[in-house]
């Protein structure tokens, strides 16, 4: 059985810089989400962490939907380089026969939603490792004497 979106969740999921649209059956993610989908699980990070990290509610689709479609991507790639993850199949609506400038215009929306949200993630993860490198080093060593 497929995993359908009511209404709600459709208007949260469109939310997420990482959606390019959603209807209630399917999910189109960004060119630049699957990008960086298919660095972070060749760095080793799980499929399921990915969506984690992109701000989705992991627990709504089946447990093997984010090893799936990673593999997907991954044979568009192989068979079609990065930019195959462009082409209508794989499926960013600006590239199709179709395009029109208010989908190009909606994904380069997307694509700076999405670079900002990274950047604000990655701002945040300096920020945690500079706090934890400022904490003083405690020397027993000195402090016996």
């Amino acid at each position: 059985m497929r995993t359908t979106f009511s209404n709600e969740e459709i208007a949260k999921l469109r939310q997420n810089p990482c959606v390019f649209n959603c209807t209630e059956r399917s999910i189109n993610y960004t060119y630049e989400f699957k990008k960086r989908a298919l660095a972070l699980h060749k760095e080793g990070v799980s499929a399921r962490e990915i969506w984690k990290r992109s701000g989705f509610t992991v627990d709504k689709w089946k447990k093997h939907y984010f090893k799936g479609t990673l593999r997907d991507w991954k044979r568009i790639v192989d068979k079609n380089g990065i930019e195959g993850l462009l082409k209508t199949g794989g499926i960013q609506y600006d590239c199709g026969p179709n395009k029109t400038d208010k989908d190009k215009l909606k994904r380069l929306e997307l694509q700076v939603k999405y670079l900002e949200a990274e950047n604000d993630f990655l701002a945040k993860l300096r920020a945690k490792r500079a706090e934890s490198n400022s904490r003083p080093v405690k020397n027993t060593e000195s402090s016996k004497n």
